[in-house]
């Protein structure tokens, strides 16, 4: 995919899991990339070294805690110093917590307002200015099949999911008239850290080893039986930056082993 060649992406939340496979498959491809987590600078240094020796690009690394609007300007204004300005923009950061709504701790449930909506909502409205500038831009924001449909004990996590797919739709349609696009990506049970605690709970709940909790929660929840792996969602968020999708426009694109089609 030529048209990424030298393009500048930010990829947040993107140390471990979903992002870095995103960070990966963008490098390959000749993209700048950014990484941004909650690591020490030395260690996300680090991640970026191997990156770079594992494909040939380019990466550096950018801290900011997401709950803080004030650190979200700060980490575009470095990355456009540091980088140049931001050509892809991939919102992948987010926290979860599981609990019933009586019990749901409210420091919790603002946390997650913070890094899962309004976090995307900062990014892409300080990002937008220099896209129309130059004509072009990518938005990919990271939701959950949690985005399309609802589960109990998660009402901070399925709210926050729907409300980033609303924001999607909104910013795409804005953005219609433009070669910028904004689309949303809904993975279902991918063996990300987030999942990995909640498969590591089931097994201790329930005197599992890992491997025997991994498959018996996977048959419930995903029809294909199997975990979704992080490179194909990196390969779908690859393709959604690519001309070949510029009409893809406000999309909620599902890879889920066939959830969300029950």
């Amino acid at each position: 995919m030529k048209n990424l060649h030298g393009k500048v992406a930010l990829i947040t939340g993107s140390t471990s899991g979903i992002g870095l496979a995103v960070a990966h498959k963008l490098a390959s491809q000749g993209t700048r990339v950014v990484i941004h987590g909650l690591l020490a600078q030395k260690d996300g240094e680090l991640i970026c070294r191997e990156l770079a020796e594992h494909t040939g690009g380019t990466a550096s690394y950018h801290r900011a805690d997401l709950r803080n609007p004030e650190e979200i300007s700060a980490l575009i204004g470095g990355v456009s110093e540091d980088a140049g300005e931001i050509d892809i923009l991939i919102n992948n950061a987010g926290v979860q917590h599981v609990s019933p709504i009586q019990d749901f701790a409210v420091e919790c449930w603002n946390d997650m307002l913070a890094v899962n909506l309004s976090a995307p909502f900062h990014t892409i409205r300080l990002c937008v200015p220099a896209m129309k500038k130059k004509g072009w831009g990518r938005i990919v924001n990271v939701a959950s099949i949690s985005g399309l449909r609802g589960r109990a004990e998660k009402p901070g996590y399925n709210a926050t999911k729907h409300g980033l797919i609303g924001l999607t739709k909104s910013v795409a349609l804005e953005l219609a008239g433009y070669d910028i696009t904004c689309n949303a990506l809904c993975p279902g049970w991918a063996l990300t850290p987030i999942v990995q605690k909640q498969i590591e709970s089931f097994s201790k709940k329930n005197g599992m080893d890992f491997p025997t909790a991994t498959r018996e929660l996977v048959s419930l929840r995903q029809p294909s039986g199997r975990l979704v792996k992080v490179e194909h969602l990196a390969s779908l968020v690859m393709f959604l930056c690519s001309d070949e999708a510029a009409e893809v426009r406000g999309a909620a694109w599902t890879m889920d082993g066939g959830t969300t089609a029950q």
